[in-house]
């Protein structure tokens, strides 16, 4: 019942008047929904799509706890479309490491002893100073303007990844792009889509299109796979939308990964080595959502210096799956030691990925076992790579 064939069948079973049952939230909710088995699949099955709209029913008929409701309505509502509450939460999260009360915690072990061990190895670190302040910002191209482009900067990126949204940036102007970062942007939706919520992520989706409608982009960028494999989605989410739903068709179709849209054009070559073996991690929403496996790679080869190193399953999930390390911490976990138990059998000195959910899941796993590995995504190290070498 926890295989693809047996969540369809229970799906199924539910559609032809089946009484939902705790089993049945169980089997739906332990589902990564990372997509893997329509990679597989044969027949075309958009199994995806029939896990979130599972989820959304499921979400009509839950009854929770007036604690948990609030909880739910504030992540997903207030904290990831809110800038200001974004950035409270960042701030709060550095005084927290900065103040060492992070290290004293781990060293007391106090986490282990309230039973949040797992969940205090996930917190990510804030990464100041936070990526709002560049949103509404256009930057020129380097040398000749070649495309303009849009930049969706995202919602927990701008707190954990500033520097990512920047070097972004950076590779892109590098490129002959004129980067705009519209300032309506905000959440894409696609961690509410993934939770059953999909009227609050057909909301985020109004609003992003609204912030470009001005228009005349060459493309629309993201750096984070789970992002853009929702945003290329906007017209089906979309698709009974009589005043959104061309709008949203459009959208989607100028959507590109920064992979995919940088290893799509005249690369221009890079000033310096990064020496470095690297392994790198497909990103389920790239791999299996968006089908772009070879973007990455190409990347990654046209940097002098860089070994790669292939692990073994690299297209098999991390265990981050949106938010599923915080709501199936335990199993999240297991799968990330098994990812880890992969990267360490590359030797790797670097960790590369193409999705900020990875990053943060990667980044725990190296903490898990004290290990000394870099995490970074690939336009990162694109970046470094542009740099003028040293001296």
């Amino acid at each position: 019942m926890d295989s693809p064939r047996g969540r369809v069948y229970q799906m199924v079973q539910v559609a032809n008047g089946a009484p939902m049952s705790a089993s049945y939230f169980e089997h739906i909710g332990l589902c990564l929904a990372c997509r893997g088995c329509e990679s597989a699949c044969p027949s075309g099955v958009q199994y995806g799509r029939m896990v979130e709209e599972a989820r959304a029913e499921i979400e009509t008929h839950t009854r929770r706890g007036p604690i948990a409701r609030r909880l739910r309505r504030w992540a997903f509502g207030t904290l990831l479309e809110s800038r200001v509450a974004m950035t409270a939460a960042g701030a709060a999260l550095y005084l927290y490491e900065a103040s060492g009360a992070r290290a004293l915690v781990h060293s007391l072990g106090l986490a282990r002893l309230v039973g949040l061990h797992d969940l205090h190895q996930l917190t990510p670190s804030a990464d100041p100073p936070f990526f709002f302040s560049r949103i509404g910002l256009t930057y020129p191209a380097e040398g000749e303007r070649r495309y303009r482009v849009a930049f969706l900067a995202g919602c927990l990126a701008n707190v954990f990844l500033a520097r990512l949204n920047e070097a972004t940036v950076r590779v892109l102007q590098k490129n002959g792009c004129e980067v705009v970062v519209p300032a309506g942007q905000g959440c894409c939706g696609a961690l509410q889509l993934h939770s059953g919520l999909p009227d609050v992520a057909r909301a985020a989706a109004r609003r992003n299109i609204d912030a470009l409608r001005e228009g005349g982009f060459d493309a629309i960028i993201t750096n984070a796979a789970g992002c853009g494999s929702t945003l290329k989605e906007y017209g089906e989410l979309l698709a009974g939308d009589a005043e959104y739903g061309s709008a949203a068709a459009e959208f989607a179709r100028q959507v590109r990964d920064i992979t995919e849209f940088l290893a799509g054009i005249d690369l221009r070559p890079v000033e310096s080595p990064v020496y470095a073996t690297v392994t790198y991690q497909d990103s389920c929403h790239l791999a299996h959502g968006q089908r772009i496996r070879s973007a990455p790679r190409k990347l990654l080869a046209a940097i002098p210096g860089v070994t790669l190193r292939e692990m073994p399953g690299a297209d098999l999930c991390c265990g981050s799956a949106g938010v599923y390390n915080i709501v199936q911490n335990e199993m999240a976990m297991r799968i990330l030691a098994a990812k880890m138990d992969a990267v360490h059998a590359t030797g790797a000195d670097i960790i590369a990925t193409a999705n900020p959910g990875c990053m943060l899941q990667l980044q725990a796993g190296v903490r898990s076992r004290k290990g000394t590995q870099q995490v970074v995504h690939v336009v990162e190290l694109l970046d470094r790579a542009y740099r003028p070498p040293a001296g």
